[in-house]
């Protein structure tokens, strides 16, 4: 005869469920946070190891390389270049005497953080690379979460934490690029520019501006911020010390801006080293040309897809774009994040040639990901996460592995 009071009876799913979910709830954010990254760059791992197994010699490996030597080619070979030889004082010339590509286009913060632990730690530079790239991706989730909850519920924040770390291009944060210490840097400076902290924005944007091209933009959200401030000043008062401070940001973030342009001409004497430089990786695509603002999108849609067809979809992505902007989960978002959009949008529009690079340097846009992790059906959230992890697969089989005489760079 069974002792009920003696005898336990299994827990039922739904209480097995109700007890993990009380146990997660307890654990302080960043336990959250941490174990949420660390399963995706686990999934993202075995991604790139799949990858790096079936991957053929090329210009930077032998066949099947390892982790570290495969996370570490493209412009991972650039910035290995900065870090161990410097940047040239005489910009090399093609066969035609057009300035050829060269280690200007890369910015000194990484390398140098990377050049800095090879001498402190001996290691080589595949391991420094992905030592400082995977540290600098653990704090740019942490900042990615401080930054959600100061415009999102619990649930919603979360949920976009998720979304950042197994975003399509979220390889990057565990590979030889700058992008992790971007990602980072943006976070800090974003959540400085919306918690009213304009003062401590101004060494953070003198890094940040040095680790990838972002001045500029920075310079136009916090320059349209000071203005949506001062005609709003009735209703939200903006005091004179903040107004000064924020000018201030926004001056010296514009002055960072074009302060690597301007080291490149006093090194080089070409007062055009560094948009030469730049120019030189689209020449294969249009041939060598000028840099006129707001042309380059118009150049590359018409080369991929002809004339007219081109620029009208160029037209029809701005729409699309701003439109995006207006959405409701967006506006939920605030008014400074979608300033920052809006100016690095504006900012790509007026600069970047449209190619495979494109997806990489939409990175800094993840604060749309805090629209996207609005909705609440477990539907829904399943569903984007599957297609974000789809969408990783396809970025590193497109753009990451090597295939012979190669289009599509990272």
């Amino acid at each position: 005869m069974a002792d009920g009071g003696l005898t336990a009876s299994p827990s039922s799913p739904r209480e097995r469920g109700s007890t993990l979910r009380t146990r997660w709830a307890r654990l302080p954010w960043w336990a959250r946070v941490l174990t949420i990254y660390a399963g995706a760059r686990a999934v993202t791992t075995a991604m790139i190891l799949s990858f790096a197994a079936r991957q053929q010699a090329n210009p930077w490996t032998d066949a099947a390389p390892g982790y570290a030597e495969y996370a570490t080619i493209w412009d991972g070979n650039w910035y290995q270049i900065v870090a161990v030889v410097g940047y040239p004082s005489e910009l090399p010339r093609t066969e035609s005497g057009q300035v050829a590509e060269n280690a200007w286009a890369f910015m000194p913060v990484y390398p140098a953080v990377v050049r800095a632990l090879m001498i402190v730690s001996g290691a080589g530079w595949d391991i420094s690379a992905l030592m400082v790239s995977i540290a600098c991706g653990v704090g740019a989730v942490l900042m990615f979460y401080r930054l959600m909850r100061l415009v999102l519920d619990e649930s919603a924040a979360t949920f976009a934490v998720l979304l950042f770390s197994v975003a399509p291009v979220s390889p990057l944060l565990q590979l030889s690029y700058a992008e992790s210490m971007q990602a980072l840097l943006l976070g800090v400076a974003l959540y400085l520019l919306l918690r009213r902290r304009y003062g401590w924005l101004l060494p953070v944007i003198a890094v940040m501006s040095l680790t990838r091209p972002t001045g500029l933009a920075f310079a136009l959200a916090l320059g349209i911020h000071v203005l949506v401030r001062f005609g709003a000043r009735r209703r939200d008062p903006f005091p004179r010390r903040e107004a000064v401070l924020a000018t201030t940001a926004a001056g010296f973030s514009g002055v960072m801006g074009l302060s690597w342009p301007a080291i490149a001409w006093a090194v080089t004497g070409s007062p055009t080293a560094y948009t030469d430089t730049e120019l030189a990786w689209r020449s294969a695509y249009i041939g060598y040309t000028e840099l006129i603002p707001f042309t380059p999108w118009f150049q590359g849609a018409t080369w991929w897809l002809g004339d007219p067809t081109g620029p009208i979809v160029v037209c029809l992505l701005v729409l699309a774009f701003a439109g995006v902007l207006f959405l409701p989960a967006v506006r939920r978002l605030g008014t400074d994040l979608r300033i920052w959009l809006a100016g690095y949008g504006l900012y790509l529009l007026a600069v970047f040639f449209p190619q495979s690079s494109t997806f990489r340097l939409l990175l800094p846009m993840f604060p749309l990901l805090g629209a996207v992790a609005q909705p609440r059906s477990w539907l829904y959230r399943t569903s984007v996460v599957a297609l974000s992890l789809l969408g990783q697969w396809a970025w590193l089989w497109a753009c990451w592995q090597v295939d012979g005489i190669d289009w599509t760079p990272p």
